[in-house]
């Protein structure tokens, strides 16, 4: 276990967050200058001597305007009472003109930013755990998320197909074909490059139809065929499959780069650009070609020659895949790239920040030829709220539309859940993958919703200055110099950077070692990565954002560089993880390196071809998965149930649990640390803020109430706090102003006439109307007494002297089906400077019947089915009373032995007064648990003797006793308890609501009721579906079959044959609905008796 300690180590270093972080960090400290630069000068058609240039830009601490023009700084939790956003202002240096004077102006604010928690920005940065104790923040918070009115919100991490790689692939009917997806910061495009009848073609949706690949080609200048097939690949098989293409040309007389040109022009997809000069077709097609197709490679002054080979590597991938070679994997995680918080927010920025430059660019445009330039000062038209209200509302709804871009998503954030430390980690560690939306219907995001393991890093963008001159130094020749026919020989390998293709080299391996060299000797950036694909005969260098990779520990010559001395320096703080990888001795690999090299998984596996050992095999785990102890002996599934339920136990949430006020908020009131731990759980401090508790289980059968997974619990266990829970709700409202100066107000309680005591619905409230702390409230008791004026909007009527408005009452009161406490209230202001009044109620639950608890180990041993008192449960010789009595026939079929061995381990643990580790692929050895079980005098199989506590008798076996570590999970019996004889029905249908919250019914569907025609139980069908539901009254005419009322037909214009009958109120809606789109239902009648 030498590696445990750099293990540690990367987690002080990286944290679990630490992508979203850096990436934000990245983002506004880098990104936001370069979109600023992208777009610095703002200049106006009226007045060619104006113009507006951004010098710098910035975005400051997060603080709160408290009243006008005085701010100060703002705490994430002060957000989170007062429902505010966390956000800092962006400020920017301008030079500008007004008149014939220049202008400097430094630190204008042009928006809001949000600013996510933990980042270079935050105030939380860089402090002490008793200085986040002043702030009300609890130390062991990931950070990562964002505080938007109130809420806390997470960007997932999104997953895509990387941009500008070359993804071959087939579609459904089995046709090979390439596509690029090419994004610079200006443009996003798709290009693709498919076959028909042996035929290439390129499709582009600026072209109106699939162009001829050789005519592409032409039209980039490349116009001899013999230079074309050169590009593409001299072998006998490649030219025979391009010949095809290149009699396309001959078909369509095109032989120059003109007649190309002239050809393209008149298939493209005219853009109407209003304004602009006249472009001709031929023009118009040569800016296709530079700009549109493959964007991401650079075109200079119309020298296409970089674009002529990439299209050429293209072509000849789409032919070597219809051969030997095979088509790309998309769902391969090297062909994938992560988006984090720092990416998305920069779209989105660079979206407003465009659509703010444009306002102003209108504004300038109408306002300077009315008024002499002289008066135009941009500085007093720069509005903030555009760009703050786009991040806000992007934030906050999760909705991401970008024009430019055409991308449109939903739900990129969540609400981030607090239902316990676990669930906010996992939270913060989940991925989401884009094709969600491939099939409509109920399909859950299965698989699609992924987790990172432990150690994962994501890499954020970084230059390639750098390594473009390193790698012609190291023997890359350039591209444009070459005629074209290198590209197939055998020997010679293309070098790509990023998806660009830099140039070719003839000894790759060459290449690779110094190149690794180099990045170990901390020269290039360590997150580089170079890897070869011996198929395609390339080296791809990569230094892009998104790339997943995790350290290794580098093997030399069969030894590994980490050595005992290294690992004592870094547990006593000599060395930090840093030096490690400056000095060699660890590296990062990215998903396409691993492939390259071989990795071992413990040292004793090393051989003479290792490169790299593997730091900690339980890394493979993510988050959820690290606390299940000795994972590696349960069925599969078991782990997976036991990764969405650790997520839903009830425990602790944070040190600042008391100060907040949540929705919904469930709390253990004696939380324990687990008896069995694992590495996991010690380095995301799962046992500071543990979620469960460590129960004596007896594996036995015992009254047949415990069939089917229920559990049976010791009544004394539950008296002494045994599963005991606070849940916290909270009721809040705002008092406003209204633009006719009337406003809310909070009313004092309403006295009795007769004893002058307030009513009951009243009788918790204050003098002032709010309810007061420590109160017992039941249903329907009024909290807040709040008054609302009738008239908001028009100012009131014949207002020369205001007279009183009318107020309404618009009471907040309690509904719930148990009594709460009030713990406490908080009286503020929000933003919008109303009033915010927040009530936190408290209840304290003991376990009943029907509560769900689950052990570590996806045993939904839920439902508890019999509580009994003490003197009736079966004990041991030392007198021990287990808490839970388990059925046995929950292990067999399940095979959970990881739950045997934790409740072994668990046991030995209790008789040392140690804990002991189920680490995955390691932890306590069963042979050593036994040992410590013998020597205190117990069964090595942890078996004990037990005697009845009903007849006094020993049972007849020995029984499994022993500690294991049970969650409360948040389904309790209580808030899903539903029934109900009368109640509030629907306007439109008059049947029964539906839901528990509506106090709904339960309703028969049409499944129960082909049971019951099956039955042939006519007479209850009809109580169910009518009387019990909406039978209704209605008089029908015998002669022409439409409705009456009240004994007349209206039609017939007589109550001669009018009859009364019941037929459900749906029906009756039904046939005048029909009737108003001129359909005419008519009922015929017959006497019952004929």
């Amino acid at each position: 276990i030498v590696n445990m300690y750099i293990m540690l180590c990367v987690l002080q270093v990286k944290g679990l967050v630490k992508q979203h972080i850096d990436s934000f960090n990245y983002f506004i400290n880098v990104e936001i200058k370069k979109i600023m630069k992208a777009n610095e000068k703002i200049t106006s058609d009226a007045d060619p001597m104006w113009y507006l240039k951004y010098l710098n830009i910035y975005v400051g601490m997060p603080d709160v305007e408290e009243s006008f023009n005085v701010t100060r700084p703002v705490s994430p939790h002060e957000c989170r009472l007062r429902d505010m956003t966390y956000s800092a202002p962006i400020t920017v240096d301008i030079e500008y003109t007004r008149g014939s004077q220049r202008i400097i102006r430094n630190a204008l604010p042009i928006g809001r930013m949000p600013i996510m928690l933990r980042s270079s920005n935050c105030v939380l940065t860089g402090k002490t755990p008793m200085e986040f104790s002043k702030l009300n923040e609890c130390p062991l918070d990931p950070g990562g998320y964002f505080i938007v009115k109130g809420q806390e919100k997470v960007i997932l991490i999104q997953e895509q197909l990387s941009k500008n790689r070359i993804i071959v692939e087939q579609d459904r009917k089995g046709a090979v074909g390439a596509s690029v997806t090419s994004s610079t910061h200006e443009k996003k495009s798709r290009t693709n490059i498919i076959v028909k009848q042996g035929r290439f073609y390129l499709r582009h949706n600026t072209l109106s139809e699939d162009a001829p690949i050789a005519i592409i080609f032409k039209g980039m200048g490349v116009e001899s065929d013999q230079e074309i097939v050169q590009m593409i690949g001299t072998e006998e098989s490649v030219m025979a499959s391009f010949a095809p293409s290149l009699e396309e040309c001959q078909k369509a007389q095109i032989f120059t780069q003109t007649q190309a040109l002239r050809y393209l022009g008149n298939k493209v997809r005219r853009q109407r650009m209003w304004g602009g000069p006249k472009k001709t077709k031929m023009e118009e097609a040569r800016e296709l070609l530079a700009s549109l197709i493959l964007t991401h490679v650079p075109v200079k002054e119309f020298n296409f020659r970089a674009k002529c080979i990439y299209l050429a590597v293209m072509v000849r991938r789409v032919i070597l895949a219809q051969g030997d070679n095979k088509v790309d994997d998309r769902d391969y995680y090297g062909n994938k790239r992560l988006e984090l918080a720092g990416q998305l927010l920069s779209l989105l920025f660079e979206d407003l920040f465009k659509k703010f430059n444009a306002e102003l660019k209108k504004i300038a445009d109408q306002i300077i030829p009315k008024q002499r330039a002289a008066q135009f000062d941009v500085v007093k038209h720069m509005r903030q709220d555009q760009i703050t209200n786009g991040m806000v509302n992007a934030i906050s709804t999760g909705n991401w539309s970008l024009k430019r871009f055409k991308m449109d998503r939903q739900g990129v954030t969540q609400v981030l859940s607090r239902l316990s430390y676990i669930s906010a980690l996992g939270m913060m560690t989940r991925i989401s993958s884009q094709f969600e939306k491939t099939r409509k219907g109920e399909v859950s995001a299965c698989g699609l919703v992924k987790n990172l393991a432990l150690m994962t890093h994501i890499t954020t963008d970084m230059e390639d200055g750098p390594i473009i001159k390193l790698a012609f130094n190291l023997g890359v020749e350039d591209v444009n110099l070459l005629c074209g026919e290198e590209l197939s020989y055998p020997s010679v390998f293309l070098v790509f950077l990023n998806g660009n293709i830099l140039g070719v080299i003839r000894d790759h391996q060459k290449l690779i070692n110094t190149f690794r060299l180099m990045r170990r000797a901390g020269f290039i950036n360590e997150f580089v990565s170079i890897s070869t694909n011996l198929s395609d005969r390339c080296v791809y260098i990569s230094s892009d954002g998104g790339r997943l990779c995790r350290p290794y520990i580098i093997v030399k010559k069969g030894v590994p560089m980490v050595k005992n001395k290294h690992i004592e320096d870094l547990s006593q703080g000599y060395r930090t993880f840093e030096d490690f990888l400056h000095e060699g001795l660890v590296e990062y690999l990215d998903v396409n390196e691993e492939n390259d090299c071989q990795i071992a998984l413990y040292e004793y596996m090393i051989n003479k071809d290792t490169t790299h050992l593997e730091i900690e095999p339980f890394t493979l785990l993510g988050v959820c998965a690290g606390l299940i102890p000795y994972p590696h002996h349960n069925q599969s599934p078991r782990n997976t149930y036991q990764c969405a339920m650790g997520k839903q136990a009830m425990g602790t949430i944070g040190y600042n649990q008391r100060n907040r006020i949540d929705t919904l908020m469930y709390l253990l009131a004696y939380p324990q640390r687990p008896m069995v731990k694992t590495k996991t759980i010690e380095l995301i401090d799962f046992e500071k803020l543990p979620a469960g508790q460590n129960a004596t289980v007896a594996v036995m059968s015992y009254s047949g109430y415990d069939i089917e997974d229920a559990l049976v619990l010791n009544k004394a266990s539950l008296d002494r706090g045994f599963g005991r829970c606070l849940v916290y709700k909270n009721a809040k409202c705002t008092l406003r102003r209204y633009t006719n100066q009337t406003f809310d107000k909070v009313m004092g309680p309403m006295l009795d006439a007769a004893t002058r005591k307030p009513i009951w619905r009243h009788s918790i409230l204050d003098a002032d109307g709010i309810c007061s702390p420590g109160e017992r409230v039941e249903n329907k008791q009024v909290l807040v007494n709040k008054s609302m004026p009738t008239v908001t909007q028009t100012p009131l009527e014949g207002s020369t002297q205001p007279g009183q408005p009318q107020y309404r009452d618009v009471p907040i009161s309690y509904k719930g089906s148990t009594d709460s406490y009030i713990e406490k209230v908080m009286i503020s202001s929000n933003a919008e400077d109303a009033f915010l009044i927040k009530i936190l109620l408290r209840q304290t639950r003991r376990p009943e019947i029907g509560d769900k608890f689950s052990s570590r180990h996806g045993q939904k041993g839920g439902v508890c089915g019999l509580i009994v008192p003490q003197e009736d449960m079966p004990f041991c010789d030392t007198g021990i009373c287990p808490d839970i009595i388990m059925n046995p026939h929950g292990y067999p079929s399940r095979m959970t032995v990881g739950k045997l061995i934790e409740l072994l381990a668990g046991k030995a643990g209790v008789l040392d007064g140690r804990f002991h580790y189920g680490t995955a692929f390691g932890g306590s050895k069963v042979k050593d648990v036994c040992e410590d079980l013998i020597r205190y005098g117990y069964n090595y199989q942890g078996k004990d003797y037990v005697t009845s506590g009903i007849t006094g008798e020993p049972l007849e076996a020995y029984i499994y006793f022993g500690p294991v570590y049970y969650q409360k999970l948040k389904h309790m019996v209580l808030d899903k308890m539903h029934a109900r004889a009368r109640g509030p029905r629907a306007v439109l249908t008059r049947q029964p609501t539906e839901g528990r919250s509506r106090d709904g019914g339960l309703r028969l569907g049409e499944m129960e009721r082909d049971c019951l025609i099956g039955y042939g139980a006519s007479m209850l069908l009809l109580e169910r579906l009518m009387i019990s539901s909406d039978a209704f009254e209605v008089d029908v005419c015998g002669q022409c079959g439409l409705l009456g009322y009240s004994g007349w037909c209206h039609y017939c214009k007589s109550s001669c044959h009018v009859s009364s009958l019941r037929i459900p109120y749906a029906c009756k809606l039904l046939f005048q609905e029909l009737q108003s789109m001129n359909i005419i239902p008519r009922l015929k009648l017959s006497r019952y008796n004929e």
